[in-house]
C-alpha cells in the first residue's frame, strides 16, 4: 500500500469541524441575498476538492438548485500551484441568461477564480457569477481578483481536509489542517 509522505500524525488543526460548519450557514445566506428567492441557482462544484464544501453549503439553500461539476487542476502532486491550469471537464448545460454560483475550495492564485469568472461570464452568459470558496490566501495572489464570499482567509501555510488534498490523501478530514514545517 502506498502511503503520502507526510504522517497524519504531524497534522495541526488550522479549522475546526465546527468552525467550518458555522461559516456555511453564515456563507449561505450571504449568497441567497444575492439571487431572487423564485430564481433558480445554478451551482459550480469545482472538482475534486471543493465538493464537500460545496454538498454541506447547498444544504442550506432555500432556493431551488441545479447542481454541476467541473474539473480542473492547477496542483497536480504539488503543494504549490503549479500555475498551469488543466481543464479536466468543463461540460456543462446552457447558463445564459442564469445565476450562476461557482463553489471553490481555495483561492490562492487566484488563476483559477479568473479563469472561471473569466469563462463563465464570456462562454455562457449568465445573468449573474458569484464566485465562494470556503479558503482565501491573499499572500499568495498573482492576479487581483476576491471571492465574493469567502469562509476563512488563511496564512501561506499548505493545507488538508475537508476536500483538500494531498496526492489525494486527507480529503476525508472533517476539518482544515497543515502539516508545520
Amino acid at each position: 500500500m502506498t502511503m503520502p509522505d507526510k504522517n497524519i500524525l504531524d497534522l495541526k488543526v488550522l479549522i475546526s469541524e465546527e468552525e467550518i460548519q458555522n461559516k456555511l450557514k453564515i456563507i449561505a445566506k450571504q449568497v441567497e441575498e444575492i439571487f431572487p428567492a423564485d430564481e433558480d441557482i445554478y451551482v459550480i462544484c469545482v472538482l475534486k476538492g471543493s465538493v464537500m464544501f460545496c454538498i454541506d453549503l447547498v444544504k442550506h439553500f432555500k432556493h431551488n438548485v441545479q447542481m454541476e461539476f467541473i474539473r480542473i487542476s492547477s496542483y497536480g502532486h504539488e503543494t504549490k500551484s503549479t500555475n498551469n491550469l488543466q481543464a479536466i471537464d468543463l461540460t456543462l448545460p446552457n447558463l445564459e441568461g442564469k445565476n450562476v454560483l461557482i463553489v471553490e475550495d481555495i483561492i490562492d492564485t487566484g488563476l483559477t477564480a479568473r479563469f472561471l469568472t473569466d469563462l463563465f461570464k464570456i462562454k455562457h452568459h449568465p445573468q449573474k457569477v458569484i464566485f465562494v470558496s470556503l479558503l482565501n490566501k491573499k499572500c499568495a495572489r498573482q492576479v487581483d481578483i476576491e471571492p465574493d464570499f469567502y469562509g476563512f482567509e488563511i496564512d501561506d501555510k499548505f493545507v488538508v481536509g475537508y476536500g483538500l488534498d494531498y496526492k489525494g490523501y486527507y480529503r476525508n478530514l472533517p476539518y482544515i489542517g497543515y502539516f508545520p514545517n
